[in-house]
């Protein structure tokens, strides 16, 4: 900024602070330093109100500089433009448009852009479609990109990061087969980008695999951006030794790359790798970020870490000045949770400089339920009521607690007020991949066409894990009704009913993958533990928080979870 004030100074001295020429030389050289430097874009915003008629040239310097670091001064930037009768040209628009992706708002540009003429410009297209991606057209988004003449690397990136960022991955790696096969472009790093994380969201390890093997044939370079993705993928498919293998490889890295890994360590219940990956990123010279510190201390928390994780939380201040934020107080408060040590952390709550919300007060009440401590888990349910009153998994929580010591009555009085307040719980879901293609599993959900042949089998394979020590923990089952029944209730849960699937189907197999999106129970968690003893087979859960690892009889959380 020092070299902008003596240059403005200079243009000053010299009387030409009035000179369009000089206004444009003023502004470059707030572009050249916008991209480190937000105040350089409050310093263009600033020369161009005082500028008198500045001209198309100069509005897209500033709209250029302003999209990077300020959606809102974008736009008013534009409507003032406008309002001087300044016509816009092919390179104001996806400026414009991109500011308006950050707001997800403003597709109504997309009239004045065809009024203008510019909508067979590719630039203003792709940035077009970016738009619309962004505030979930993409029906939208497709129709102009199907409409497209031609179409470069950017717009089948767009396309791809639009279906991606709305779930779209199945239709997102569809458009990355047909780029192959009807376009005679090769993939760039932005283009694998789309895809790794379209990957990342099925869990499609073999897929991931074979993406990761064209990008090496293609002679991509391993980007920070692309490697760190690559390691996201890889333990996000449920496999973090590949992660780690991608981790070394990578020439550079960043602290996103840093967080990645020891995040992907923590969730895969490795706390001890996760800390020592943490340690060696201060020692390359990286100073660790709030999100590292947040992966950190979810990896002590998983890991009942709970000294290691004391430390690191006061060191965020003491050593990095950095305050911490809502997350980490939640992180600390999951890690106290975890441990036993509820009143210890009812008292951390207490005494939170920030204002408590729903997602911490229900922390401490799932670990209130873990630990069977009825009378702080009420306490918590209260703080929840006042707060996020509708939520379905709080009911389902202190349901459960109550039924864990048979106090029937008031699990009955919990499910009650879920009907008067008509709250549904989220049923639970497991997905597997095999082949390429996916198939769905909901609990108690009898459609499967296989549905006969998967619960006979089921059946099966629960009596012989019970001759192995598998008895049926029926605590969470949410009504008062007869054993027999409970454990009817747990046979079909819908992790038990994707494993029974690959079982039936693909039984020489050794490896089973699932993603689930609720956390595993007590009761499935230790079926999968006999499974994989008795079937001598690798299953491996992706739940809500984290993954479980069953090998041999014994799980990779080591039952602390």
């Amino acid at each position: 900024m020092k070299n902008l004030y003596k240059l403005h100074a200079q243009v000053i001295k010299a009387g030409q602070h009035q000179n369009p020429l000089s206004l444009r030389r003023l502004l470059l050289c707030c572009a050249a330093s916008a991209d480190s430097l937000p105040k350089a874009a409050d310093y263009a915003r600033d020369l161009l109100l005082c500028f008198p008629n500045p001209d198309t040239f100069a509005y897209n310097t500033v709209l250029r500089v302003l999209s990077q670091w300020s959606p809102f001064q974008t736009v008013f930037i534009f409507a003032r433009m406008l309002r001087a009768s300044v016509p816009p040209d092919n390179f104001t628009f996806p400026f414009v448009l991109k500011a308006c992706s950050r707001l997800k708002r403003g597709q109504d540009l997309h009239s004045l852009i065809v009024k203008l003429g510019f909508d067979s410009d590719i630039y203003v297209q792709n940035a077009l479609i970016n738009l619309y991606g962004c505030c979930g057209s993409v029906d939208s988004a497709l129709k102009l990109f199907d409409g497209m003449h031609y179409r470069d690397l950017v717009s089948w990136s767009s396309m791809i990061a639009s279906l991606v960022n709305n779930d779209l991955v199945f239709e997102a790696l569809d458009l990355f087969q047909h780029m192959q096969l009807e376009e005679n472009f090769k993939p760039d790093g932005v283009i694998m980008l789309g895809v790794i994380s379209a990957i990342s969201s099925l869990g499609a390890l073999e897929l991931g695999i074979w993406v990761h093997a064209f990008i090496a044939r293609s002679g991509l370079r391993l980007t920070v951006p692309l490697g760190t993705a690559l390691i996201d993928m890889y333990s996000r498919c449920g496999c973090i030794d590949r992660s780690i293998k991608v981790f070394d490889e990578m020439p550079v890295r960043n602290v996103i790359t840093w967080t990645t890994l020891v995040t992907g360590l923590a969730v895969h219940g490795r706390g001890r790798e996760a800390l020592d990956a943490f340690h060696d990123m201060k020692m390359s010279g990286l100073e660790p970020d709030y999100v590292a510190f947040t992966g950190t201390l979810v990896a002590c928390s998983h890991s009942g870490l709970v000294e290691d994780g004391w430390r690191i939380f006061k060191s965020m201040r003491n050593e990095y000045h950095i305050k911490p934020m809502l997350e980490h107080y939640g992180c600390m408060v999951d890690l106290l949770g975890r441990a036993g040590l509820l009143h210890e952390a009812f008292k951390f709550v207490e005494e939170m400089p920030i204002k408590p919300n729903s997602v911490i007060w229900r922390t401490l009440l799932g670990a209130c339920v873990n630990h069977n401590h009825l009378k702080l888990a009420e306490k918590a349910r209260e703080q929840i009521h006042e707060l996020d009153p509708h939520h379905h998994g709080d009911y389902v929580l202190l349901s459960n607690a109550y039924g864990g010591v048979g106090k029937w009555a008031e699990k009955a009085g919990v499910r009650n007020s879920m009907k008067e307040n008509k709250i549904i719980k989220e049923p639970g879901h497991s997905l597997i991949n095999l082949d390429q293609v996916v198939h769905e599993f909901v609990s108690g959900d009898c459609s499967h066409p296989q549905w006969e042949e998967i619960k006979q089998l089921l059946v099966s394979v629960i009596d012989t894990v019970k001759v192995g020590g598998y008895s049926p923990d029926t605590s969470s089952v949410l009504h008062d009704i007869q054993e027999e029944e409970k454990e009817h209730s747990l046979s079909y849960h819908s992790e038990k009913l994707a494993v029974a699937y690959v079982l039936l189907n693909h039984r020489d197999r050794k490896t089973i993958r699932v993603i689930k999106n609720l956390r595993i129970c007590y009761d499935c968690h230790n079926f999968m533990k006999h499974v994989s003893d008795m079937f001598h087979k690798n299953i491996i859960i992706r739940d809500r928080n984290r993954f479980h690892h069953f090998s041999k009889g014994s799980c990779s959380c080591r039952d602390y979870w």
